[in-house]
């Protein structure tokens, strides 16, 4: 491998800050992905009920961007965007995945981590899929090569969930393969109808640590009713308190193979997702109950990969972009406590709404960028999107997208290192009723259906009316005030470039004045 990767970088050249790109230059670069964290979730984002100072750290020496978005959200599209720099409207696909879910990314298609790897990057993920796994044509069996999955996308090592802690198979899968896997226990998995003697959330209801709702009082694990069924696999099956520190191991271990660099690690964290289970050493380590102790552990995590960094002498030359899926939410499915324990902390911050709405609160970001050997403190206030990190690391690397591909991602690489604050000029936000746009400091949001979340159980939907809903942020970032009546024309231009955006994409067009379903969670 050391071989290949000398190879590569001996003629790999790019013209980003105007210097070549030799062995030397290219930095480690990893991605921190969270889970429903929220804008603001984070101290240095205004939480004070969650000590974050590890984050808090990377804020305050690096660049921490106040207007940075996640393309959706939820999950699936979020992450489909990120690794492939396309809006995920464009793959119809790209919706909330169940477990068994076929991979939704064309094995032929580019991603972040093909992208790195094809300039000499060891790359690997570690945490957090849900991007499907298999072939759409036929079942997949869990006891086999589980395949197409991360590997085929580029991911030279991969150690993951298939979906999410909240549904089955509640198992770790180690390069293709379930983790201490059992031959004679073999996994089988269905979202349709039950399979095998597992107890569930409805039939064994004294069993839980958490009730739940009926979505998720399917097959019990570890104490916890999941969505779907499952049974087999019972030595591989994963314990929720421990999985934190079983992704943060793997994700050291990575670190360790490879200080030699250059390499790209996706650490695709679990916090704060339902269900949620913190370590016991977190317990009541924030003052918002199992929610904020998630939040807690995480930043620990990112505290613990610091300190690797450090001690192993590379931290000066790895780039780390830490960032969340989409909004925060307080229920989900589990009777938990995070509304009742939330008291005065705002999860999103001054933004409107939260997961699964196309307000604000849905899709800006915390978003910070950590770079020491390259990056100087600051506050951005440009424009950024997760969707423009394939452009930006190929601009950064020299790596290069085949034409057709990553169309929406934008090279900001000077931005994402501080040295402008020209970013894009407009981005869209995907809820999963309506899709909405923001350029410059306004934001349009068309007639139609904007979901939330509400408190237990309930799911609110706002409901714009023609001609739609149009706010100038900067004095409104609650989006309380509708201007479409006052500025017409302005409405006018954001529409149509709205319109533009998803007039030519197969996928919108099936889906009427852009409303659509999927499955809650």
């Amino acid at each position: 491998m050391k071989t290949r990767l000398l190879a590569c970088l001996s003629v790999v050249f790019a013209t980003t800050l105007g210097l070549p790109v030799t062995a030397a230059d290219l930095p480690n670069i990893i991605i921190i992905y969270a889970d429903d964290v929220g804008y603001g979730d984070l101290g240095c984002y205004g939480a004070t009920a969650i000590d974050t100072p590890n984050l808090d750290r990377m804020a305050k020496e690096g660049v921490r961007f106040t207007s940075a978005y996640a393309t959706a959200s939820t999950c699936t599209p979020s992450r489909y965007s990120l690794l492939t720099g396309e809006y995920a409207f464009r793959n119809q696909n790209a919706k909330i995945l169940p477990g068994n879910a076929p991979l939704i990314i064309d094995t032929e298609k580019p991603t972040l981590a093909s992208m790195l790897k094809s300039v000499g990057y060891s790359t690997a993920l570690v945490g957090k899929w849900h991007l499907g796994l298999g072939f759409a044509d036929r079942p997949l069996d869990w006891n086999d090569d589980i395949t197409p999955g991360p590997r085929e996308l580029g991911f030279e090592y991969s150690f993951h969930m298939a979906a999410t802690g909240d549904r089955v198979p509640t198992v770790y899968i180690e390069d293709g393969k379930i983790v201490n896997l059992d031959p004679n226990d073999p996994v089988s998995v269905s979202y349709e109808h039950p399979i095998g003697s597992d107890p569930t959330g409805l039939s064994h209801p004294h069993l839980l640590r958490n009730q739940a709702d009926e979505q998720h009082a399917k097959t019990i694990v570890d104490r916890t009713s999941r969505i779907g069924y499952m049974s087999g696999g019972v030595s591989a099956r994963w314990t929720d308190e421990e999985m934190p520190d079983t992704f943060l191991g793997k994700a050291i271990d990575f670190i360790h193979d490879n200080t030699a660099g250059p390499f790209f690690l996706f650490y695709a964290v679990h916090e704060n997702h339902v269900p949620r289970v913190p370590h016991p050493r977190f317990l009541g380590s924030s003052g918002l109950g199992v929610r904020g102790d998630a939040v807690v552990q995480m930043d620990w995590g990112i505290g613990r990969i610091l300190e690797e960094l450090e001690e192993l002498g590379i931290a000066e030359n790895t780039l780390i972009v830490f960032s969340s899926d989409n909004g925060p939410v307080l229920y989900d499915g589990y009777y938990d406590g995070a509304i009742e324990q939330n008291g005065d902390h705002k999860p999103a911050g001054p933004w409107r709404g939260g997961k699964y709405s196309a307000w604000e609160g849905g899709t800006r970001m915390p978003f910070i960028t950590w770079w020491p050997a390259k990056i100087q403190p600051s506050r951005s206030d440009a424009l950024v999107s997760q969707v423009d990190l394939m452009a930006s690391l190929a601009e950064l690397t020299g790596a290069k997208i085949p034409a057709g591909h990553a169309q929406d991602s934008e090279a900001l690489m000077d931005v994402l290192l501080g040295k402008s604050d020209q970013g894009r000029p407009s981005l869209v936000q995907q809820g999963v009723d309506i899709k909405a746009i923001r350029a410059g400091d306004w934001k349009f949001v068309p007639p139609g259906r904007v979901r939330n979340r509400g408190g237990v159980g309930i799911i609110t939907n706002d409901i714009i009316p023609k001609p739609g809903a149009l706010y100038f942020l900067p004095e409104d970032p609650s989006e309380q005030n509708n201007l479409a009546r006052a500025y017409p024309e302005k409405v006018k231009e954001l529409s149509a470039l709205l319109s533009k955006t998803l007039d030519d994409v197969e996928a919108f067009k099936t889906q009427p004045d852009g409303l659509g379903g999927a499955v809650e969670n």
